[in-house]
């Protein structure tokens, strides 16, 4: 077998012989994402059946951070429910057979749509079927009692924007560089006008269509579930809508629905407010929260990036990141004057 960073294929083998019946070695790995992320693998056998290993990034992890056993029980609990997500195979907690706690899924075959051009290969009519499926399966997700799937402990239900917020100031302020002064302004104003927030449900965390496996117009995986936690769902919506461009509203952008042919996000909010009788009245301010935060999160990078804690071999354009944050946090003050 040949060697695969982050794969022991002999042990990962031998694991995975003993829960499918019939596997068909030696395996094929392949990997299909990595970077900072958990990393994610293809593992084929010699009759073509394919699965998806997930594992932590190589190198020291925060222990809280990349919790594969935590996000192994979302998708398990997910199974049967009117959320796609892929069939799970089983979980490896024990570190000595990969160095790193792995779990498995059933391969999910069709496109994910990372940008422009993987969007634009669409047809018109699944482009324009795909944005009322991906709204349809988030109220879907919202509407699920976290209590019923075995989720209720996954987190603190209650108070999700002042822990968010907290945490985001926090960061800012320790990895601040320069003076931003719409994020300064932002932060004051989300302070000030945090919405009550009206039950709480299963967030995603990052809901986008770069996360989600898709076919003739529906979304046949929702992925990455490493952020997801309980909170307030519109959280969720305000984050999908940002994403959610318009072809010619930025300059350049590369967002999958800037090819076109997508409908438009007052759609996806009508759709999702009848779904779920959610009150969307407010949810400029959770756009202008994800903005925020997505600029905190950015500066962060920067600052690594910057004192060169990130090591040697990036391509990184400083003056672009750095004006990313920028754009974010204006971003945000628009949504909120």
């Amino acid at each position: 077998m040949e060697r695969i960073e982050g794969i022991d294929t002999v042990a990962v083998t031998a694991w995975l012989a003993e829960r499918i019946d019939g596997l068909a070695t030696p395996l094929d790995f392949e990997l299909l994402a990595g970077g900072h992320s958990n990393l994610t693998y293809r593992v084929t056998d010699q009759n073509g059946a394919a699965y998806v290993l997930r594992r932590p990034p190589l190198g020291h992890v925060l222990q809280s951070a990349h919790d594969m056993g935590r996000e192994h029980k979302i998708v398990e609990a997910l199974q049967g429910s009117t959320v796609p997500v892929a069939t799970t195979v089983g979980m490896c907690s024990d570190v000595s057979v990969n160095d790193a706690p792995f779990y498995v899924m059933n391969y999910v075959a069709g496109p994910v749509l990372h940008d422009h051009d993987a969007a634009a290969a669409l047809s018109a009519e699944n482009r324009a079927d795909l944005g009322l499926h991906v709204i349809e399966v988030l109220g879907a997700l919202h509407s699920i009692n976290p209590d019923d799937v075995g989720l209720g402990d996954l987190g603190r239900k209650e108070a999700y924007l002042q822990r968010q917020m907290k945490r985001w100031v926090t960061q800012w302020e320790a990895t601040k560089t320069h003076e931003v002064p719409a994020m300064d302004e932002s932060t004051r104003l989300l302070a000030e006008r945090m919405p009550e927030q009206i039950g709480s449900a299963i967030v995603h965390g990052d809901y986008r269509l770069g996360n989600m496996i898709t076919n003739d117009g529906r979304v046949s995986a929702v992925l990455d579930w490493e952020l997801c936690t309980l909170g307030d769902p519109l959280a969720d919506v305000g984050y999908l809508l940002n994403s959610w461009v318009s072809p010619g509203e930025r300059e350049e952008d590369l967002t999958p629905t800037s090819a076109g042919g997508f409908c438009s996000r007052d759609t996806l909010s009508e759709r999702y407010a009848v779904s779920t009788g959610r009150d969307l009245s407010d949810i400029n301010y959770y756009r202008a929260f994800s903005h925020w935060r997505l600029a905190a999160i950015n500066q962060g990078v920067y600052k690594r990036y910057l004192v060169g804690a990130m090591g040697e071999g990036h391509d990184v354009d400083l003056d672009a990141q750095k004006q990313g944050v920028t754009t974010l946090s204006e971003a945000a003050l628009e949504l909120l004057v």
